[in-house]
């Protein structure tokens, strides 16, 4: 999965993100290849720099002079004061000390191991509805029909959002987090923008009807609205921002990670076959989707500091562009780094971040992702691509818009899937 030399030297000295061909969007790991081998670390047009190297990247996580505040980039690509503005310069990802850890720390209750121990039942029942509602038919869109319905379920139950109002969110979604791209047109803004409109609109009745309750421990919510830390709640802005990322973040990442995962092992049936046999592989299976196909490629930080990077050193107020999907295909860290291993340990991937931006969900996406993979390939014969899966075209989240699957028929003798 490696260019050929002189065409991955060149690559790497044209390489610009703002100018991405569909080349990269479709297949982007030989790309990465050749920036690590020719230009690890890759200054941009715009003065901003690329990192590869696994090596690299994990200094972006650690170092205190890493900033996730996005203001400055944000203002320029946005306009100051669009919805788009509002929304990303308010949410938890985006935002450093105070806001961060007074958000962050709201929701950690929400999603300690032992909360989310308490969605296992619910999350199964969904799963296996959706597996039941398909299997007759002998057919499905993996991505419509299924990966996406789960997360969207669980977080809304999680924030209260009725049942029969959750339609308009993966639309809404997808427009919000296209605006993220290095390069978001005009339609692509005005989607987003339009999109952050008429979400904050329906929270603004949910929160304005959910005020009127008490606080519960079991309701995300409710906690945010009425939880204090150091005496200080949320504003409304802060409060209808961050449910929104926490809508796009809880579906995005496992939708991704369920279709990117099944994809792999239908491209690797060596591997789904010796997942079949061992069901005990499925947690380091899920880790290996994580790692091989990572459904957020691409992280930012900007440097409060001078700081040596790769043998480089750069200056303080340096945009950096951090190549998550590239540091979890490099070989350095990872042996065949472009092979699928469902056993594959140790498995030290960045598909979550790492440090105090680690991503809060983490815990309950592979959980969705464990139950969801496994009940599927234990419950369907002879699952197999029905045509031609379409890729999102994204440079930041990496997964499938639409990936139909068609099996042999239903397996009535299913294992319980390895909690």
């Amino acid at each position: 999965m490696e260019l050929p030399p002189d065409e991955a030297r060149a690559f790497a000295e044209r390489f610009d993100l703002a100018a991405l061909d569909r080349a990269f969007l479709d297949d982007p790991f030989p790309r990465y290849h050749a920036l690590r081998r020719f230009a690890p670390v890759k200054r941009l047009p715009d003065g901003s720099v690329f990192l590869s190297r696994y090596a690299d990247v994990a200094v972006c996580y650690r170092d205190a002079r890493m900033s996730s505040d996005k203001k400055a980039e944000f203002g320029p690509k946005f306009g100051v004061g669009t919805p788009l503005y509002r929304h990303h310069t308010t949410s938890l990802v985006f935002n450093d000390p105070p806001l961060h850890t007074r958000v962050r720390k709201l929701l950690a209750a929400a999603f300690t191991p032992r909360a989310l121990a308490a969605l296992q039942p619910r999350i199964e029942a969904i799963v296996d509805g959706l597996i039941a509602r398909h299997a007759d038919d002998g057919h499905m869109d993996l991505v419509e029909d299924f990966a996406f319905q789960l997360p969207v379920e669980v977080i809304c139950d999680m924030l209260g959002v009725p049942a029969g109002e959750r339609s308009p969110f993966r639309r809404y979604s997808l427009a919000i987090l296209g605006a993220l791209e290095p390069v978001a047109g005009p339609e692509r803004q005005a989607a987003g923008n339009a999109a952050v409109v008429e979400f904050s609109a329906y929270l603004d009745e949910l929160v304005a009807a959910r005020r009127k309750r008490p606080a519960d421990d079991h309701d995300v919510l409710g906690t945010l609205i009425h939880g204090e830390i150091d005496g200080e709640r949320l504003s409304h802005e802060e409060l209808v921002q961050n449910c929104i990322f926490l809508l796009n973040a809880g579906h995005e990442t496992t939708t991704n990670l369920i279709g990117n995962t099944i994809d792999a092992l239908l491209r690797f049936p060596d591997e789904l076959r010796r997942l079949k046999e061992n069901p005990g592989l499925l947690k380091s299976c899920i880790e290996e989707g994580l790692r091989f196909e990572s459904s957020n490629q691409l992280g930012n930080r900007r440097l409060t500091a001078d700081l040596e990077i790769g043998g480089e050193r750069l200056a303080a107020g340096t945009y950096l562009h951090i190549g998550i999907g590239a540091a979890n295909r490099d070989p350095a860290q990872f042996p065949e780094p472009d092979r699928f291993d469902a056993g594959r340990e140790p498995n030290r991937h960045f598909a979550f971040g790492s440090g105090v931006h680690m991503c809060l969900g983490a815990v309950l996406a592979r959980l969705e992702g464990t139950i969801a993979v496994g009940r599927l390939i234990d419950s369907l014969d002879g699952l197999a691509r029905d045509g031609t899966p379409e890729r999102g075209g994204r440079a930041r989240f990496r997964g499938f818009n639409r990936y139909p699957v068609a099996w042999a028929r239903k397996n009535s003798d299913k294992r319980k899937t390895p909690g």
